[in-house]
């Protein structure tokens, strides 16, 4: 069993990696072949020239990626069948050989320490090579490497009393460890839902109260108009860090904000942004968030009962690689070895998420003139380089929004 699970294992990673391969090039070689011409329904709204430019940042972007995706899989190859993880964890038992949650904790850090330090360069040559070509990024390279840090932290307070936990519960509380784990999991994000916009948010970037009297009363009109009680309407200083501009809710319960980027405020008018608010309270009015947050919650449920599962397997262990069974290998083990196995659900939740997305915009249609969201979105297209024409079958599988020219054309039967 351990040598059939090792080689669906491999079989697994290199079709996944083939397939996203070859989605990538199908879809540069797509946006390339219509590189010369507007489509038709942009030509009076986008140039050439920024027709171009999406293009070649887009191509730029999906270059990368792809190039990111082989690492990581190498990575994953290297630290389970090529014995890292075996060693890390014989490494931390020889310095700590009585303390099995604390060492457990380690072994688990350490692994995501060497995955993380492998995929950081990506980010680095988006943020300073990509986006810096294109005039997207405004940030320094002691901002890059100081929001790292705060990441960083931010992630061990807050995840690891979370992983110790997880580690107490699989050594001592039985059978039912899973279930215990989940309910503290699922209360914990809950926590965090509310609590992001108040304590985690802030640590990154500047949120200040809107001053545009004008537009604020319209904007504080419409959510009266579609029933949404928020703590406040802030401007975020997205133009410090990047070019891109967007608009979103955030927090939960009695702490939800509406938040706009301040590059969103200057390209837009009046109108275009009360539509695009429109289109966010469409997925407040079809209750989006709370389907995203049941069915979050309801996959990790099934994820720890097969962990539950798996940890009584010897051969889910030595399949990947590691001699010896162990509470935080199992963990360890799932949480890096999981998603490679729910790639296949990705076309499933893309396209799930593109329902979500029509859906709000029909609400936001109601609301406002289907013109103002569709003025709205094309330059939001144009602003942030958005190719206008994606490979179907790329987008297919993986686009969490709908193509621009089949968004535009069905708010146009709105009219």
């Amino acid at each position: 069993m351990s040598a059939l699970f090792t080689q669906i294992f491999v079989a697994v990673i290199v079709v996944s990696l083939a397939i996203r391969v070859w989605l990538g090039l199908r879809h540069i070689r797509h946006i390339q072949q219509h590189r010369q011409q507007v489509p038709a329904a942009f030509n009076q709204t986008i140039s050439l020239e920024a027709h171009q430019r999406a293009a070649d940042y887009t191509t730029a972007k999906v270059k990368l990626r792809l190039n990111e995706t082989v690492v990581e899989s190498v990575i994953l190859l290297a630290l389970t069948l090529g014995g890292v993880l075996q060693m890390l964890d014989q490494a931390w038992q020889q310095w700590l050989p009585a303390h099995e949650i604390i060492r457990g904790a380690l072994v688990i850090c350490s692994a995501m320490l060497i995955s993380g330090a492998a995929t950081l360069p990506f980010d680095y040559i988006q943020t300073f090579n990509v986006d810096e070509k294109f005039g997207f990024n405004k940030m320094s390279r002691s901002m890059f490497f100081g929001d790292l840090i705060k990441h960083t932290i931010v992630g061990l307070l807050l995840g690891g009393p979370i992983l110790f936990i997880a580690l107490w519960l699989m050594q001592g509380a039985g059978d039912w460890w899973w279930l215990y784990l989940w309910l503290i999991w699922s209360a914990f994000n809950l926590f965090m839902l509310a609590v992001y916009p108040i304590w985690i948010a802030p640590l990154f970037n500047k949120f200040t109260p809107m001053q545009d009297q004008s537009l604020k009363a319209r904007i504080e009109a419409l959510l009266q108009k579609c029933g949404f009680a928020s703590q406040g309407l802030f401007v975020m200083d997205g133009s410090t860090r990047s070019g891109h501009g967007n608009a979103y809710f955030t927090g939960f319960g009695k702490n939800k904000r509406v938040v706009f980027f301040d590059t969103l405020l200057e390209k837009l008018s009046a109108d275009e942004i009360e539509a695009v608010l429109a289109h966010e309270l469409g997925h407040f009015k079809h209750q989006h968030v709370i389907k995203r947050i049941i069915m979050m919650f309801g996959l990790s449920l099934l994820g720890l009962a097969l962990l539950g599962y798996l940890i009584k397997q010897e051969w889910f262990f030595t399949g990947l690689g590691v001699a010896e069974a162990s509470n935080h290998m199992a963990l360890l083990l799932f949480v890096l070895v999981s998603p490679v196995f729910m790639f296949i659900l990705r076309p499933v939740l893309a396209a799930y998420s593109r329902t979500n997305e029509f859906e709000a915009d029909h609400y936001a249609a109601q609301q406002s003139r289907p013109q103002f969201l569709i003025d709205a979105l094309v330059k939001l297209y144009r602003d942030n380089a958005s190719t206008l024409t994606p490979d179907p079958l790329h987008s297919a599988f993986y686009d969490s929004h709908p193509p621009a020219s089949l968004r535009i054309a069905k708010l146009q039967t709105y009219a």
